[in-house]
């Protein structure tokens, strides 16, 4: 299994790129997003890879994060959902937006995609909807630096619930952090919701973000 490549690009193509290895070209097929954000011709690059293997067919497939490689195994797993159309809903929506419509059952928003029919987008959001939270709680590693970061004193959380799952809690605000909300928001909207979703972290995940959600 080729899980990562690093070298230098190429080749840019409309859908994929050339990366040299050691002397060596592997095509990869990327989404519009990645593709937009990696370096031009002759730099380096790279990129976490899925290798999709048919009888006739060896394809990579180019993800920027780790996350978003495993959002495109996850999303395959729907019936109906091959490689080609993972990669569309993740072009239209990135990783943290497919995250978010699958929590709130916004189908509308899966069907964004390129290709993607209401059928499927809908079976995307009732089959991986106890699925998708752990992906969410998902956090790339913590940049190393020198000094310890600085915390304003109202970005501080709030603490846990003590009456309820403490781990379905930190899940749920874990994934929330991932798609951008700030710690204090965060804890308020769980604390919110809590006693209704006790220990469902897919259901504590969706209501808080209804509750986040710009009325």
């Amino acid at each position: 299994m080729i899980g990562r490549l690093a070298g230098r690009v190429i080749f840019r193509g409309t859908d994929h790129v050339m990366i040299d290895v050691g002397g060596v070209g592997y095509v990869v097929h990327v989404d519009e997003r990645t593709l937009a954000a990696l370096p031009k011709a002759g730099e380096a690059a790279a990129l976490y890879t899925d290798l999709l293997v048919r009888e006739d067919l060896l394809q990579l497939f180019g993800f920027l994060t780790p996350v978003e490689k495993e959002w495109h195994r996850l999303l395959m797993s729907v019936q109906g959902i091959g490689a080609r159309a993972s990669m569309a809903i993740l072009g239209a929506l990135g990783p943290d937006g497919v995250g978010r419509a699958i929590a709130l059952g916004d189908v509308s928003a899966i069907r964004a995609a390129p290709g993607v029919g209401p059928k499927i987008a809908q079976r995307v959001t009732i089959e991986l909807r106890d699925k998708a939270p752990a992906l969410m709680a998902m956090g790339a590693a913590p940049e190393i630096t020198d000094t310890a970061p600085v915390i304003a004193p109202d970005t501080v959380a709030a603490p846990v619930a003590p009456d309820r799952n403490p781990a379905a809690q930190a899940e749920a605000l874990s994934a929330l952090s991932n798609l951008g909300y700030g710690p204090a928001d965060a804890s308020r909207a769980v604390a919110q919701v809590v006693d209704e979703a006790g220990d469902d972290t897919a259901m504590l995940i969706r209501m808080a973000l209804k509750r986040l959600a710009p009325s």
